[in-house]
């Protein structure tokens, strides 16, 4: 039998009110409300936090307050990376950042999903207490590679890949894999033009 966390990690549908989330939100959200409230300086203190919240974390990186995330342990962040003000990372299942990666204010970056039609979102259930519904849920791993810049307010959905020095414009909703080295913009992101590989993004 698989945990619940492993059916999510496959894409299944999962229990998202299953014990292990709950409490895993719990441990989370006392992490978040410490590392939001420690001062700007307080550095080390903060990538301590960082640590024991993430699934792991390199060098030189800097998240900003105001930061939010489901679970901690989901999140996979490499090094030189800046994550700005604001950001929201729903890390139900794996959000991966390569090294080198630039993530403006308020980007927002989607794992968990629902089925669009009705019927296989919402199942009714017949219980004492009359009929409930059980929400199907589900969520995909979304991956940022090394050298991206993500500009302010981009909404990123579940399962998406976003490729090596790529850049995606201010207020873009990424909805499709986008390749490597492409200035990408719009709403959905499309590509709009290559651009020159950066010989840093390693």
């Amino acid at each position: 039998m698989k945990t619940e966390m492993e059916k999510c990690l496959a894409g299944e549908w999962y229990d998202c009110h299953d014990k292990f989330f709950l409490e895993l939100k719990s441990k989370t959200t006392d992490l978040l409300m410490k590392y939001n409230s420690l001062p700007y300086e307080s550095k080390e203190e903060k990538y301590r936090i960082l640590k024991e919240m993430l699934g792991s974390v390199g060098t030189k990186v800097s998240v900003g307050h105001s930061f939010t995330c489901d679970y901690g342990c989901n999140l996979h962040i490499g090094n030189n990376v800046t994550v700005n003000t604001g950001c929201t990372f729903v890390d139900c299942n794996k959000i991966t950042i390569g090294n080198n990666v630039l993530i403006a204010p308020n980007v927002q970056i989607y794992t968990a999903t629902h089925p669009t039609e009705l019927n296989e979102r919402l199942t009714p259930v017949e219980t004492p207490q009359g009929v409930e519904y059980i929400r199907h849920t589900f969520a995909l791993p979304v991956v940022i590679e090394d050298g991206c810049w993500i500009g302010g307010g981009v909404v990123i959905l579940p399962g998406i890949t976003i490729g090596k020095g790529s850049v995606i414009g201010a207020g873009s909703v990424v909805t499709k894999n986008i390749p490597a080295n492409s200035l990408a913009v719009g709403n959905p992101c499309r590509v709009i033009r290559k651009i020159n590989e950066s010989k840093n993004s390693d």
